[in-house]
């Protein structure tokens, strides 16, 4: 079931400051999006503007399966999963506890999280763990509850090596399923994906 996401003329701002000004893309199921830029220019509002969380200033989000549009609501909730800079884990819960609340919470399945070797973690409390750590423990709701885009802020930066090959590999099967991915990154991620570079609006369409 082919899905497309359209992206039309959209312009956000961040209090009085213009940040994105008509922006418009076209993400396809099996499609990934490396979003690049300057610090400040907008990835992390662009991205969780597509996660539901800010109203545009202007413009239109839309996804289709087999061109019927669907529902803003059910897209957001049902379909999209958002990773940002924020780990987004209680500091007082154990790993095991964690992955059991994110599982409760997304109706998920841990018997998928296995690829990220989170086991000789699960007795440790979150507040414990390395960035690195933290991160793969983040992505263990992207398996556990299998949602068609993946929103990613800069999935790759607090990984080592090892870990980051694995979640490239994670991210490859996403497509090959038929998944969508954007991700904001600063170096490019280790499979094929389309540019997409944010610039600061003109002086005089900013009105500064």
């Amino acid at each position: 079931m082919p899905h497309i996401l359209m992206v039309t003329d959209l312009s956000l701002r961040k209090g009085y400051n213009l940040l994105i000004h008509k922006l418009n893309f076209t993400l396809s199921s099996g499609e990934a999006i490396g979003l690049t830029g300057e610090n400040g220019v907008g990835k992390t509002t662009l991205m969780r503007t597509l996660a539901g969380f800010q109203t545009p200033d202007s413009g239109a989000i839309c996804a289709t399966e087999n061109d019927v549009q669907i529902e803003s609501e059910i897209w957001w909730s049902e379909h999209v999963h958002f990773l940002g800079h924020q780990d987004a884990l209680s500091p007082a819960r154990t790993v095991s506890q964690e992955l059991e609340f994110q599982a409760a919470y997304l109706g998920g399945d841990l018997g998928k999280v296995a690829p990220l070797n989170l086991k000789p973690l699960l007795d440790l409390e979150t507040r414990y763990l390395s960035a690195g750590q933290k991160r793969r423990l983040s992505c263990a709701r992207l398996l556990m509850a299998p949602r068609l885009l993946w929103l990613l802020d800069e999935p790759m930066a607090p990984l080592d090596s090892a870990h980051r090959a694995l979640v490239a590999e994670l991210m490859q099967n996403h497509l090959e399923e038929g998944g969508m991915i954007i991700a904001a990154v600063h170096d490019a991620l280790p499979f094929a994906t389309t540019g997409l570079r944010l610039e600061r609006p003109a002086r005089e369409v900013a009105g500064v």
